[in-house]
């Protein structure tokens, strides 16, 4: 949905026109209801949204399946995770059907929306409408099909447990493709499915959904959908017959305020002190726990206790790299390679953790150990796990520079409004703020451009609402103006700032609490993500 038709919604809603006449009117524009994605209700959530796909757009997860509602219109999520290992939500858009040409234009809509910028992976279920709009719009995009529903369609499709435990054990085990290879046709025979049509179709697209084939490509630990499908089992509570679209969109917004609330909150207990030091390589510890978020500084702890079972079977000195073989102490049969670039500050290993996720493996860091460094090197970290992936985007008030530019917006839009309330009346009045208001446009935007246009007759210090003589506008102009602590703009304070409401509000205690993220990293999880 673009700005233009989030202006025009938001306008017709305060007006007093229902939602299901707006969605009408936006569908007759559009040319059909296929055509109109119910978008962000507000430019805060458009803007936030595009920051969030700006750092953590790098892996996608689309999914459609909830379909259960009055409208009979599949919900569409995209969400991603952040640098604390909790579910974002990009976008969300209600749809009339499932066909091959609405994804189409449902995934340039998302382009557009988020200026161009293309995900690196995408995990999708195994629709084929789905699948073909993928590889339609994003035909460079890694594409990973869901692990969840690839179970439960080897369940449904072979009809034996047996089978599905052990497929399911093919598909995530961590293996070289030689062996992968052996283990399946094993299996195939073991069942004697070897004819089965799925099966063969499954096998041709293993690069897919076979670990095998997919180590050392990043998908931010995603192998399912399911988080997409918590947002949809709960939004999905609220879209019986009892409720309208706007509520149904009201409550979504719940949601996905309650998700940005957890972000909010994670990013203050990172922030509260380093946790108790637990291993023996305490140095690469301590700057572990200063260097990621606190949730990713968890999940790679264990592997700085795993180094210390590590031991080195050889190591092979050449002119510009140092080749360690590294073994699990007792199991010298399980070896990795990890290459040194000693001049580059490069590592890269067998194991290929830190090409699939982003945080170096227990056999780099035993070479750290060897090497006797103390930090984590630069080309082990990834930005979107640490701490400051966001201070980039930050102004010294701790605001995201969008949020601040936001905040503005809305100022200007207030100071707007009571202007064309009074200057609409009169001819005059009219053309006198439609040129000025022009005027500054065009300079402006001459500026930004960089390029050099008269001021269109608007002097540079000139303001049509403060008078420009007399003592009173003087003082007025020396007086130091209140600031806010929160917004930093003027003529307000904390109490009354409409910024802090908006903030406050996102504080829901609702059946939100329920739509807790689940697990992303295969190595914590025993179970894949179900919503059963």
């Amino acid at each position: 949905m673009s700005e233009a038709n989030i202006m025009q919604m938001m306008n017709m809603l305060k007006s007093g026109i229902s939602t299901s006449q707006i969605f009408g009117l936006l569908a007759s524009q559009a040319g059909g209801y296929e055509f109109v994605g119910y978008g962000p209700r507000d430019m805060y959530n458009e803007i936030a949204r595009q920051l969030d796909y700006r750092l953590f757009g790098d892996v996608i997860a689309f999914d459609a399946t909830y379909k259960k509602n009055k409208y009979s219109c599949p919900l569409v999520i995209f969400s991603g995770v952040n640098h604390h290992n909790q579910t974002i939500v990009f976008a969300a858009a209600l749809i009339a059907d499932e066909t091959t040409d609405t994804y189409i234009w449902l995934l340039r809509q998302l382009m557009f929306a988020m200026r161009g910028k293309t995900p690196t992976s995408i995990i999708t279920d195994g629709a084929m409408a789905i699948r073909n709009a993928v590889r339609d719009v994003f035909p460079e995009v890694r594409h990973r099909l869901c692990a969840w529903h690839l179970i439960r369609n080897a369940t449904s499709n072979v009809g034996n447990l047996s089978f599905t435990s052990k497929f399911r054990k093919i598909m995530l085990g961590d293996y070289e493709i030689p062996m992968f290879k052996r283990k399946w046709v094993h299996l195939i025979e073991e069942f004697g499915i070897e004819d089965k049509l799925w099966v063969i179709n499954m096998y041709e697209e293993k690069h897919m959904w076979a670990t095998a084939y997919l180590r050392g490509k990043f998908f931010a630990g995603f192998r399912t959908t399911s988080r997409c499908e918590g947002l949809h089992s709960i939004v999905g509570r609220y879209v019986g017959s009892r409720y309208d679209l706007t509520s149904f969109v009201e409550h979504f917004q719940r949601c996905v305020a309650h998700l940005r609330f957890k972000e909010f909150n994670a990013d203050y207990q990172s922030t509260r002190g380093v946790p108790v030091m637990q291993t023996c390589i305490e140095l690469i510890e301590r700057y572990d726990a200063e260097l990621y978020t606190h949730e990713i500084f968890l999940f790679f702890r264990p592997f700085l206790s795993r180094a210390g079972s590590m031991r080195e079977l050889n190591i092979d000195n050449t002119d510009d790299c140092i080749k360690y073989i590294v073994c699990k102490h007792g199991r010298p049969d399980f070896m990795w390679t990890v290459d040194f670039r000693q001049e580059e500050m490069i590592f890269k290993c067998t194991h290929l953790r830190m090409e699939s996720f982003g945080i170096p493996c227990e056999h780099i860091v035993k070479v750290l150990v060897d090497k006797d460094i103390c930090e984590i090197p630069q080309s082990l970290v990834l930005d979107r796990w640490t701490k400051k992936v966001k201070s980039s985007l930050n102004d010294p008030s701790g605001f995201t520079r969008d949020a601040v530019v936001i905040s503005r917006q809305s100022a200007l839009v207030e100071f707007s409004k009571q202007l064309v309330v009074v200057a609409a009346k009169v001819p005059e009045r009219y053309e006198e703020t439609r040129d000025l208001i022009m005027g500054l446009y065009s300079s402006y935007k001459a500026a930004d451009e960089g390029t050099n246009q008269p001021q269109s007759g608007v002097a540079k210090n000139s303001n049509p609402y403060v008078h420009q003589s007399g003592v009173g506008s003087e003082q007025l102009s020396r007086k130091k103006r209140q600031h806010c602590s929160v917004c930093q703009m003027e003529g307000h304070k904390k109490t009354t700032c409409p910024w802090q409401k908006d903030i406050d509000n996102n504080i829901i205690e609702d059946e939100a609490n329920d739509s807790d993220d689940g697990d992303v990293y295969p190595e914590l999880t025993v179970e894949l993500d179900s919503d059963n």
